[in-house]
């Protein structure tokens, strides 16, 4: 019940941190560009929501816990379903991090307004002729944590698995967003010219496809990158990017790069950039080596100064490092629900928040101007047409203005700019995949939206 309040590719041993680069590195999108396609038949119906919670099953529970419950390093499989819907609140128990400070202030207090009428609220998902109620999709999204708030008040908050009020969630690829809004920001404010070829910036990546690259186009992933995350090609570029990206140790015959910044100079270009986009977080971790050498800080530190101090946080937030001490600027970030939605608030009132601006208001208009449909298109994203994508941010140019940070397992901060609303979820779906969860999420979300402007 919900409750408010690599090292080496080979098939038989994935090593832990493929794994995870493989789901907190593996985008939504790309995800979502191969998943537009309904899973096999035969695949077997996972756990449901309420059978496959941590707390029924009992991952990590006993003094000590018995060894089928356990969910640790070196194993390999703590991002399979379901001990997946234990690791997304546990990160910090598997893998370095490094903190995101909110600072030594108070916390700002959110104000709450709960409606009990958005349960109830009916919707059609996409494909479908049967009606759904709002609390019923939360099950069937396998969702952890809800929050939505309206007007600048907190109407509903929900909390489930393996999350509770006090907890943390992965965020997934919703970091890429963080790292986007932090690149944005320094654009508008002409620390960084987003028209500069990235080698000008980085001379380590000129050789490189990045080096022949700009700075928007890597914001805007149409860069053209020879890389694939087909994870069935042992060859596949994703391998060797989860090798170095891995912190723990090397095997002693390893020879490939070490660490993000290593492996984004040994990506070579693969046609013209600027034609098509294409998701891949490899452009993230570029995007934060760009946005730390221009700031002369690194990642975690910058959000915190930038962000996380200023919004009136409840929680430090903390992100995944490599072996280097590097932040997973595409996929590392763990933060607490009410913490995002202050992060939707800023984003919805254009870079101000408890009355302070932040930022320019220019950059979220950036964002949510949206990038080249065209580009976007190509990309054949069935359950977002009409989309696009800029500063690491989607973009749904549907009658709302609508618009969201998005990761794998069902991660969201969706902002509704007409129904002044924030949506985020927390979510561990047994599908990496979020085309399996949009037909269900974006109908209910809209429907929420219209729900909500009736409440006027």
């Amino acid at each position: 019940m919900f409750k408010r309040v690599i090292m080496s590719p080979t098939r038989n041993a994935l090593p832990a941190l493929a794994l995870v680069i493989t789901t907190l590195a593996a985008s939504s999108c790309s995800a979502e560009q191969s998943a537009n396609a309904q899973p096999e038949d035969q695949k077997p119906a996972p756990l449901s929501a309420a059978a496959s919670d941590p707390n029924t099953l009992g991952w990590m529970e006993g003094f000590p816990p018995p060894p089928e419950k356990l969910v640790m390093q070196p194993d390999s499989n703590y991002f399979s379903f379901p001990k997946l819907r234990w690791t997304v609140c546990h990160l910090r128990e598997l893998l370095p991090t490094e903190q995101v400070s909110r600072g030594l202030g108070a916390p700002a207090p959110l104000e709450y307004a709960i409606d009990d009428g958005i349960d109830t609220v009916t919707f059609t998902p996409m494909g479908s002729d049967t009606p759904m109620t709002w609390e019923e999709s939360l099950s069937v999204n396998y969702t952890d944590g809800m929050l939505i708030i309206h007007e600048g008040k907190i109407v509903y908050e929900r909390y489930s698995g393996c999350l509770n009020e006090a907890g943390k969630h992965g965020a997934m690829s919703m970091t890429k967003s963080m790292t986007g809004l932090l690149a944005e920001i320094l654009v508008a404010e002409g620390t960084l010219d987003d028209s500069a070829l990235v080698t000008t910036i980085i001379p380590e990546l000129k050789e490189s496809a990045f080096g022949s690259a700009t700075v928007r186009q890597v914001m805007d992933m149409t860069t053209a990158l020879d890389y694939s995350e087909d994870y069935s090609d042992p060859n596949a570029g994703i391998w060797i990017y989860s090798a170095a990206a891995s912190p723990l140790p090397k095997p002693k015959d390893y020879a490939g790069p070490n660490g993000y910044f290593e492996y984004l100079q040994t990506v070579q270009q693969a046609g013209p950039h600027d034609e098509a986009f294409a998701y891949m977080t490899i452009n993230t971790d570029a995007l934060g080596w760009i946005i730390s050498r221009v700031s002369g800080t690194e990642v975690t530190e910058l959000l915190s100064e930038r962000i996380w101090s200023r919004i009136g946080a409840e929680q430090d937030g903390y992100m995944t490092v490599d072996a280097k001490g590097i932040p997973f600027a595409g996929g590392g970030l763990s933060a607490g629900l009410r913490d995002l939605g202050r992060i939707g608030l800023l984003m919805l009132n254009g870079g101000v928040i408890n009355e302070e601006r932040l930022f320019p208001a220019s950059v979220v208009e950036r964002i949510r101007a949206g990038g080249d449909k065209e580009k976007f298109e190509k990309a054949g994203y069935k359950t977002l047409e009409g989309g696009s994508y800029t500063g690491m941010w989607w973009v749904f140019h549907n009658d709302h203005g609508a618009f969201a940070a998005r990761g794998v397992y069902g991660q969201t901060i969706y902002i509704d700019p007409k129904a002044d609303m924030v949506l985020v979820r927390f979510a561990s779906f047994p599908e990496a995949k979020n085309a399996y969860i949009d037909p269900t999420s974006l109908p209910a979300y809209q429907a929420v939206a219209e729900y909500l402007i009736g409440t006027r």
